[in-house]
């Protein structure tokens, strides 16, 4: 939201926000770059206020009478403790969208249980059971996935929530979570799940069902994924692009139902003829043949590739030493040229809570030591 445009005050503790040492804290040296807490706070302007303080929540009711969201992350417990509940919040300032993420949910018997994404996003909703064969052992996500995902999800149920006040003039709760976001990213499965009373789970590489939306290993090394979903239609081009018109003859391969039938024997001849030949001779046949696939990219060459640069991915931060990753969506009537810095811890606390009628003696009250 700070990359299109909004003020967005993040209210931290004294000591600030934990994500702030994340390296330090894993074990790394404090002066390595935090490139993802900057990715998540880019364009903010950061306010120490210790909640503690009754004066310092005072100073946030303030500050709340001029926004129009409220956004939070902590538990239930010490939102209540503060007085912060979405109930107390929204009687005091009813035209305000009291937007809420929590790891579980605000019901149920986990409502209390801290979580990551990691374990609740990957773990507990099934996103990680699904990537790997059974019995395998289930792998880590990539780094910050779910807290993504969520993010957004969080993001709609806002805008949809402003949209409403202009409507009505009222408020409201908007809520999600690491769980209901896990669930809805593995959509699919869970539906059939729901549906069928069971799901197939994942399965190696040379046992997928559709042989033709597979991933295969060219002769040097190199993955690609083959994006043949209609197998009818795609089976005929990948056979003209690798020169197997052969398999086009053989009866265990005639249709869908037989590739899925045999597919092992399916994957086991196209892993071979695919091993004949580099990447780049393959790719070129394929789109000759107009045969879709995908490359298997690293990070290192995912921030080389000129589609990603084409199509927006990255955005230079003011002041920053590299560029970091754009927002996925654009608007014609304001591209992006840059995007703010992150804030040092407390770096607009004057400024912001003068806006609204502090002076400095007022402001180190706020902050200062309890009794």
């Amino acid at each position: 939201m700070a990359d299109w445009g909004a003020d967005v005050i993040k209210v931290e503790p004294p000591a600030g926000d934990p994500f702030r040492a994340m390296f330090a804290a894993t074990g790394y040296s404090a002066e390595i770059p935090n490139a993802p807490f900057e990715l998540d706070n880019r364009g903010k302007r950061s306010v120490v206020l210790d909640l503690r303080n009754d004066e310092a929540r005072e100073a946030l009711h303030r500050l709340l009478e001029t926004a129009d969201v409220f956004l939070t992350n902590l538990r239930l417990e010490p939102l209540q403790r503060m007085g912060l509940l979405a109930d107390d919040v929204l009687a005091r300032h009813p035209r305000l969208v009291y937007a809420l993420v929590t790891g579980h949910g605000s019901t149920g018997p986990d409502v209390h249980r801290p979580g990551y994404d990691i374990g609740v996003f990957g773990a507990r909703a099934g996103v990680v059971h699904q990537l790997v064969p059974a019995g395998d052992a289930p792998p880590p996500l990539p780094r910050g996935l779910g807290d993504h995902f969520t993010g957004l999800a969080a993001l709609s149920g806002i805008l949809g929530a402003l949209w409403q006040r202009q409507h009505t003039g009222r408020g409201q709760l908007v809520e999600t979570s690491l769980l209901r976001s896990g669930v809805y990213a593995l959509g699919w499965d869970l539906a059939i799940q729901q549906a069928l009373g069971k799901v197939a789970g994942t399965v190696p590489r040379e046992e997928a069902a559709q042989p033709t939306a597979n991933s295969y290993r060219a002769g040097d090394g190199k993955w690609f994924w083959l994006l043949g979903v209609e197998g009818d239609r795609h089976f005929p081009l990948l056979v003209k692009a690798t020169a197997r018109e052969d398999l086009l003859d053989d009866e265990r391969f005639a249709s869908a139902r037989s590739r899925r039938h045999n597919r092992r024997e399916l994957i086991a001849e196209l892993d071979r003829t695919f091993a004949s030949r580099p990447f780049a001779e393959w790719t070129e046949r394929f789109d000759a043949e107009d045969v879709w696939w995908s490359p298997v990219q690293s990070p290192a060459e995912v921030v080389t590739d000129p589609q990603a640069e084409a199509a927006g991915a990255w955005v230079p931060v003011e002041g920053g030493r590299y560029r970091s990753v754009a927002t996925p969506v654009d608007f014609s009537e304001h591209p992006q040229q840059s995007v703010g810095r992150m804030p040092a811890l407390g770096a607009d606390t004057a400024d912001v809570l003068g806006e609204i009628g502090y002076d400095a003696a007022a402001i180190k009250r706020l902050n200062a030591p309890r009794a």
